[in-house]
């Protein structure tokens, strides 16, 4: 018996004896293509490993910024993967709802990634790679929030990704372009993304994972990044599903498509007295301000960083879908109900005769019969109105085209709608975890990010308040989004049948405790704004 505890030390896989179970010895060092790794164990339990802070590039830094990611180098001895690296630099907020954040360690040197491995596996896993939302200015891969252990103990392996952020991540200058073997400048951040899923096909087997069954998943901007991912031909091969939460890339890119002329006003605010601007002069910039720049100027405003740049993205998203050249790969789509409380200012005074006029110049015709569709609402006041309409009307609308590009490919299509209410919370924050709002915790109703906790099934590691709808609600989606890593199909014994979407059923599976599958769900609003989105797109080609 001796013998046979000294042998387990020595191998992965010993056999004490005929007959005898074996056991497995789940070493913590993993050997990668560039070195090995030393990770740790998730907690004590001792079933999930974690590797924290592995690179997947050289540091962007110094003549690397504004670069595409550089492929790293090998290292010798064994390096740590037990602590986490700086989040990418970025903006330190206090105001800004669920994302409130405090300070934190953040660099520039930030492309690192995170991965939790369960240990209980006889075979290859399937892969899900996050990548954080926070309006690709904020956010970092390492927040408690995103701990991947209790995904891990689904039978997946769960890897979060650090990627650049803000004008590191994707100022557009012709100066970069000028010296870009791709033409291309911009979109550094996506860049980044991709680097991280070519570290996954090389070395996720290392760690028990099967590299051809990758799953990319996202909100917010993440969700935008899967989209615009599954839009760029240098994706190909790299992942093999995607799952989308709350944010598409259907942006209309209007004048300034490249983003060059934004990222030209950025650097002449810089640098006020340069009459032409070189890409030295950009490197040369500290970045406290750099970043104060881009707040200052407005460079970071109104959402869309990502560019048409001619090379990750050679056209708008928008055009490549309808076109139906994007991924062909299963997707698993939704947003939430109440997207707009922290995401579209709310006006208290505004009147009903105003919110008339509203109606009436905006969208013509239809106006009418949207006041119609919105009347449960605008009966509370008409800024409820007028919030639910630019909801359904930025959220829930293009993700229902998302859906319905996929499935007129003939690509596995599933979509949700959450009106599941979750108390909120601060996530960057783990000593403020209760928002204090005047109406109770949940009184924010089905927030943007409000499903996150229940994603990576952490409600008790994280905010507040949770009781066993909560729990139930977190077992619910954490099933049905590894089923649908594993096989492209959310649906998984004892949870509620989700029958795929297809633009003739509509067919949309609600996310609250009664689980609830809706043919059609909010059809008639979604219906009457992508008419009207149809019209302003005919209008905008003439």
């Amino acid at each position: 018996m001796i013998r046979c505890v000294l042998l387990a030390v020595c191998t992965l896989l010993v056999s004490c004896g005929e007959g005898e179970p074996q056991t497995m010895i789940h070493s913590l060092v993993k050997e990668t293509q560039h070195g090995s790794l030393r990770g740790a164990w998730a907690d004590p339990s001792r079933d999930v490993q974690v590797f924290r802070g592995i690179p997947f590039a050289q540091p962007p830094v110094g003549e690397l910024r504004w670069r595409p990611p550089a492929p790293l180098t090998s290292w010798t001895g064994i390096k740590s993967a037990q602590t986490f690296a700086d989040a990418c630099y970025q903006e330190f907020s206090e105001d800004a709802f669920v994302w409130s954040r405090g300070e934190f360690d953040r660099s520039e040197d930030c492309l690192y990634l995170n991965v939790w491995v369960p240990v209980d596996q006889t075979e290859p896993l399937p892969v899900m790679v996050w990548f954080h939302g926070g309006a690709h200015t904020g956010g970092f891969a390492h927040v408690p929030l995103f701990d991947g252990t209790e995904l891990a103990r689904k039978g997946v392996l769960v890897v979060t990704v650090n990627y650049r952020l803000g004008p590191w991540g994707f100022l557009a200058h012709p100066a970069l372009r000028s010296e870009s073997e791709h033409d291309s400048s911009g979109n550094y951040g996506l860049l980044d993304k991709l680097a991280s899923l070519q570290w996954v096909q090389n070395n996720i087997k290392a760690f028990g994972g099967d590299a051809s069954n990758v799953t990319i998943f996202g909100q917010s901007a993440g969700s935008m990044s899967v989209c615009a991912l599954m839009a760029s031909p240098l994706s190909d091969g790299l992942f093999h599903k995607a799952i989308g939460q709350s944010a598409a890339c259907f942006n209309r890119y209007g004048r300034d498509p490249s983003g060059e002329e934004r990222g030209s006003k950025l650097a002449a605010f810089l640098l006020p007295d340069k009459a032409e601007i070189s890409a030295e002069d950009l490197r040369g910039i500290d970045n406290d301000a750099l970043l104060n720049a881009a707040t200052a100027s407005g460079w970071d405003q109104g959402g869309g960083l990502i560019a048409v740049d001619g090379w990750v993205l050679p056209d708008a998203p928008a055009k490549t879908f309808a076109s139906g050249t994007q991924a062909p790969v299963p997707v698993l789509l939704g947003s939430l109900a109440n997207e707009g409380v922290e995401l579209l200012p709310m006006n208290a005074d505004l009147t009903e005769a105003d919110f008339d006029t509203y109606l009436n110049k905006t969208f013509g015709d239809l106006a009418q019969p949207i006041q119609r569709a919105y009347q449960t609402e605008l009966s509370q006041s008409p800024a409820l109105a007028l919030r639910s309409i630019n909801t359904d009307l930025f959220m829930a609308l293009p993700m229902r085209r998302w859906a319905g590009h996929q499935a007129n490919i003939g690509a596995p299509s599933y979509l949700y709608y959450m009106d599941y209410v979750p108390p909120a919370y601060q996530m960057y924050r783990a000593d403020q975890p209760d928002l204090n709002l005047p109406d109770g915790p949940r009184s924010a109703g089905a927030y943007h990010s409000g499903e996150l906790a229940y994603v990576f099934n952490n409600v008790g590691k994280v905010g507040d308040f949770w009781n066993q709808d909560d729990t139930l609600m977190a077992e619910r989606i954490t099933d049905y989004w590894t089923q649908f890593a594993r096989t492209g199909n959310p649906n998984i014994a004892g949870q509620p049948e989700w029958d795929p979407y297809s633009p003739e059923t509509h067919n949309t599976l609600t996310l609250n405790v009664e689980g609830l599958q809706i043919p059609g769900a909010l059809r008639e609003k979604v219906d009457l704004l992508d008419r009207f989105m149809n019209k302003q797109s005919s209008k905008n080609s003439q």
